[in-house]
């Protein structure tokens, strides 16, 4: 069975927004995706957050136009009424990261990939950056 990967919002705005030193971990987990070796799941959520942040930067076709890559190499987890109701109910100190949170579990992946692992305390689904992901795969 194909790993599956749950990328955090800040993980996508990593690799859409080639924030470095980011970029370069998040970039080599994306093209194991697109070689079909993994597979890339992420929420609805995200694909708005993530507009709105890089259309600060830069022009929103641009922006449109790497979420619509994007979109060719991932999954999309849609947010639901369980969803929402688990993540207004649980112990999470942030909301957005409880949705995120029970939308991995939705979605049945195996890691969550963050950069705020403190944030996910509560967790049952392992959390690792990104560099932690590709070296417990290794590859550099």
């Amino acid at each position: 069975m194909k790993t599956r990967l749950f990328l955090d919002t800040n993980i996508m705005l990593d690799l859409l927004g080639e924030r470095i030193p980011f970029y370069n971990s998040i970039a080599k987990i994306a093209t194991l995706a697109d070689k079909g070796l993994i597979t890339m799941v992420v929420s609805a959520l995200s694909y708005d957050t993530v507009s709105y942040i890089l259309t600060k930067y830069e022009n929103a076709e641009i922006a449109k136009d790497k979420l619509r890559k994007f979109r060719i190499i991932s999954e999309i987890c849609g947010l639901d009424e369980l969803i929402i109701e688990k993540g207004l109910n649980s112990k999470f100190s942030d909301f957005e990261d409880s949705l995120q949170y029970f939308s991995a579990l939705k979605s049945e992946c195996n890691i969550l990939i963050t950069r705020n692992g403190k944030d996910f305390k509560l967790s049952q689904v392992p959390i690792m950056t990104a560099e932690e992901y590709l070296s417990s795969i290794k590859v550099k």
